[in-house]
């Protein structure tokens, strides 16, 4: 697993996130595999040997929580 870096992050997240409504970088989310509260602009991606690349928690790698395990805290 190899740490994409991202330059244009909110780009990033309108080209890529997997559900409907692309939450703001200065949004909190709630990471529910280290349970950790964060802000969604410090994301990291990671890309996988089949070059899959995934939005992961700012945790990663030590969490290996992705955008699916997020939760607004509102």
């Amino acid at each position: 697993m190899e740490e994409v870096i991202v330059k244009d992050k909110q780009k990033y997240l309108a080209k890529n996130y997997p559900f409907g409504d692309i939450p703001k970088l200065s949004e909190k989310r709630l990471c529910i595999h280290c349970d950790s509260v964060f802000t969604v602009g410090d994301y990291k991606v990671f890309k996988v040997k089949s070059g899959e690349e995934f939005i992961c928690c700012p945790n990663a790698p030590e969490c290996d929580g992705t955008v699916i395990d997020w939760f607004s805290t509102d």
